[in-house]
C-alpha cells in the first residue's frame, strides 16, 4: 500500500489570511495615527496664527500711539513698553486667523499678557480627526495653545540738556537702525516701521 501524501497547501492558507488581516490592522492604525498627527497640527498651526495676529494688532495699536505722541518723547518709553490705556483688545484677530485655518478660538481662550507685553490663544479645531479604526476619533478635536510676545527693538538717546525743548531723541534700534527725527519734517514714509521698533515672535 502507497503512503498517501499531505499537501502544505491547505495548512498554510489559514496562516496567510492571518498574516494579511494583521498587516491590514496595521496599515489602518497608521492610517489613524497619521489623521490624528494631522489634526493636531493643523490645531498648531492655527494657534500659532491667531496668537501672532493678536500680537500684531497690538503692536500696531502701539505704533499708531507712538505717532500720535511723536512730540512728547517723555511718553515714548511706556509707550515702548506697553504702558498704555485705552488700547483695544485684539482677540478679534486672533479668532480671525483661527476661522482661516479652520478652528477656533475656545471660550476664554484668548488673554493678554503683560510682562511681557503679548497674547496667549487656544484654539480648538472645527473638524474632528475623522473616522479610523481606533473608536472615538469621529468625535475627537485636537486642540492646541499658543503664545505670542511683543518686544521693543528701538530706545533712545535724550537730546543734550541745551538742546532746546523742541529737539526729539534719536531713536536706536537693532540693527544699528537710528532715526534722528526732525519736529519740523516728520514725513511718515521716513519714519520707522512697526517692524523697526517692535518684534513680534512666538514664545514656548
Amino acid at each position: 500500500m502507497r503512503p498517501r501524501k499531505y499537501s502544505d497547501a491547505g495548512q498554510a492558507f489559514p496562516i496567510y489570511i492571518t498574516v494579511v488581516a494583521g498587516l491590514l490592522f496595521l496599515a489602518f492604525a497608521y492610517l489613524a495615527v497619521g489623521q490624528a498627527a494631522a489634526t493636531r497640527n493643523g490645531a498648531q498651526t492655527a494657534a500659532d496664527a491667531a496668537a501672532l495676529g493678536a500680537a500684531q494688532d497690538q503692536r500696531n495699536q502701539l505704533v499708531g500711539r507712538w505717532l500720535d505722541n511723536l512730540l512728547n518723547p517723555d511718553l515714548w518709553q511706556d509707550i515702548f513698553h506697553g504702558k498704555v490705556e485705552g488700547l483695544d483688545p485684539s482677540c478679534w484677530r486672533a479668532q480671525q486667523l483661527a476661522d482661516a485655518n479652520d478652528a477656533h478660538v475656545v471660550g476664554g481662550g484668548c488673554e493678554p499678557e503683560w510682562d511681557p507685553l503679548g497674547y496667549t490663544v487656544e484654539v480648538k479645531t472645527n473638524d474632528p480627526v475623522g473616522d479610523s479604526i481606533v473608536p472615538g476619533t469621529e468625535k475627537t478635536y485636537a486642540t492646541a495653545e499658543a503664545r505670542a510676545v511683543i518686544e521693543p527693538r528701538c530706545d533712545f538717546d535724550p537730546p543734550p540738556a541745551d538742546a532746546g525743548p523742541d529737539v526729539l531723541p534719536r531713536l536706536l534700534c537693532e540693527g544699528d537702525r537710528n532715526w534722528d527725527l526732525d519736529p519740523d519734517d516728520l514725513d511718515l514714509d521716513a519714519l520707522p516701521k512697526p517692524e523697526d521698533l517692535f518684534d513680534v515672535h512666538l514664545a514656548d
